[in-house]
């Protein structure tokens, strides 16, 4: 059977796809698309595509479609942040706290008497986060305001 215009069009739109990808080097992609505009028949379109992803028809690939994402502010199923999620962030930001902490004594030491200890205001972030991860809401209660 005779290959259109259009087929060979769409063959051409997937090999230049498939270059872009990385997937066709550039001699490679030449090759196959001065084979594809040369093509009369669909028997000469066949071998062009047949070992690049996303060509097979759905039905008979081996790749599986992406599921796809949840509604925005739909409950995740991710369970709570373990000790080890909630160190990769409190960690930094304790070392700030200590710096702070730091900063405070030499001031007083250099003043010979206790000054005001500022850095209790660091912690209040520190808390509020740490609270907000274990209760497990992690903002999303924010975000469902916003879209109302």
């Amino acid at each position: 059977m005779r290959a259109g215009d259009g087929d060979r069009k769409q063959v051409a739109d997937q090999l230049k796809t498939a270059l872009d990808e990385g997937r066709l080097d550039l001699s490679e992609y030449d090759e196959r698309i001065q084979r594809t505009y040369a093509a009369k028949t669909y028997a000469d379109l066949d071998g062009l595509l047949d070992d690049l992803p996303g060509t097979v028809p759905v039905e008979h690939a081996q790749v599986q479609p992406a599921a796809p994402a949840p509604p925005i502010g739909a409950p995740t199923g991710r369970p709570s942040p373990t000790g080890r999620q909630m160190a990769h962030w409190v960690g930094p930001y304790a070392g700030v706290i200590l710096v702070c902490t730091l900063i405070w004594l030499i001031q007083s030491i250099s003043a010979h008497q206790l000054q005001y200890f500022w850095p209790v205001w660091m912690l209040i972030p520190l808390i509020l986060g740490v609270f907000m991860q274990w209760s497990g809401d992690g903002g999303r209660r924010r975000d469902r305001r916003r879209r109302r």
